[in-house]
Parts: C-alpha cells; structure tokens; sequence
C-alpha cells in the first residue's frame, strides 16, 4: 500500500471509485485516533506492498462521503473494489485483520 490519499468529496470519485486495485478507505475526524489507525495501515500496507491503496476521508469536511456510504461510527473502514464496498469496519482492527479483509478482495 502506498501512502494514504487524502479523500476529499470533490477527489472521492477519481482516487476511490476509479481505483483498478481494492481501496481501503478510513472515514474518520483528525486526530489520535487516525493516528492508530495510520499506523495500523501503514503496517498492514508493508505487507500487501502494492496490491491495494489506503485512502482517509475527513468525515468533519467530507459530509457527502459519510452519508453516502452511512458512515455513521469514527473510525469507520470501508473496504472497496470496483467502485463497491466489499466489507466494512466499525473501530480499530489490527494489521492481520486488514491484511486478511484486503486479501479477500484480490
């Protein structure tokens, strides 16, 4: 996994939707708790190398993404393939969690 891309709803389309590998996307406010998750998916991205992205969605300016998607819990992780979401995350998880919910969609 690369770096995160910052998700904007103006760039959601283009960066997540569009995307030809599975996007893990973290819906969640700035702050300690994107911080855990970051480096959560930081960890689990050294594993998976570049078989999906990681996008983080400020859910304080994004509004249109969080209702779309019915985010309605911080953190919230969608895990999306194909302009769907495949599977979802309510809080934290640990790497080999992600690892495992990512490889599902490959």
């Amino acid at each position: 996994m690369s770096e995160m891309i910052h998700v904007t709803d103006e760039n959601f389309e283009s960066e997540i939707m569009n995307s030809d590998v599975p996007v893990l996307v973290d819906s969640a406010p700035p702050g300690a708790a994107l911080q855990a998750a970051q480096a959560h998916r930081r960890g689990a991205g050294g594993r998976i190398q570049r078989q999906a992205e990681g996008g983080h969605v400020d859910v304080d300016s994004a509004r249109t993404h969080a209702a779309k998607f019915g985010v309605m819990s911080v953190p919230t992780v969608l895990y999306m393939k194909g302009g769907e979401v495949k599977d979802q995350q309510i809080g934290l998880a640990s790497k080999d969690k992600m690892i495992e919910k990512i490889q599902a969609m490959l």
